[in-house]
């Protein structure tokens, strides 16, 4: 299958099924045998994921895209070996981040649900107009991504994991905060925003939101 065809669900499936890693292996780049650079879409792919991962407190080098040939076995195999001893350092998935297993569960599951707004965002701001790994490399790096990142999908993200969390039951501002390891400045503003928009309402009696 061509790497073209690797959707980011795919790679949060994964995750949310419980594997500490993800690798990817693809055609080298210019290479494609579809002739559809999709080699070039998977890369795009693998920085947008890793950046949402972070986002979360996933640690993002549990994803990883490689380029290979079917004449490459020894060095697959090479890859491999090393990408099985990184996992290892990083320790199982969650446990490494200090994350809760029900936490973590449902900060892949927010991010889930982000997918085809990502998507859109990905096709709209996110697409790099010239075809090179480096310039790819160089531009997922740049401040004028993370500064795109922020304003197109960090909000929508925390809040997010915001409402699934108040699934459970009304908290406060600080319980969310600490259970989801947000800043609390960030997360009362999303809920002032959320408030505002009618998706929450805020309990005087329990001090608390809760899901409107």
């Amino acid at each position: 299958m061509c790497t073209g065809r690797v959707d980011l669900s795919f790679v949060l499936r994964a995750f949310s099924n419980g594997a500490d890693g993800v690798f990817i292996g693809g055609c080298w780049l210019g290479e494609c045998h579809y002739l559809t650079e999709g080699n070039y879409d998977a890369l795009s792919l693998m920085h947008i994921c890793k950046k949402l991962l972070g986002y979360i407190g996933v640690e993002p080098d549990r994803l990883r895209l490689e380029w290979l040939s079917s004449s490459e076995g020894i060095r697959f195999a090479d890859i491999m070996n090393d990408f099985s001893a990184q996992i290892r350092r990083l320790g199982r998935l969650g446990e490494g981040e200090g994350l809760d297993a029900d936490v973590l569960r449902l900060k892949l599951e927010a991010v889930t649900q982000l997918i085809p707004y990502v998507k859109l965002v990905e096709r709209e701001r996110l697409r790099v107009p010239l075809k090179s790994e480096e310039e790819y490399n160089t531009f997922f790096a740049s401040d004028e991504l993370t500064r795109l990142f922020d304003e197109s999908v960090a909000g929508k993200l925390t809040i997010s994991q915001i409402m699934l969390l108040l699934r459970e039951g009304p908290l406060s501002t600080r319980e969310i905060s600490e259970a989801l390891r947000l800043d609390p400045a960030e997360v009362s503003r999303q809920l002032n925003t959320s408030s505002r928009q009618g998706l929450v309402r805020y309990d005087e009696g329990l001090r608390s939101y809760a899901l409107a």
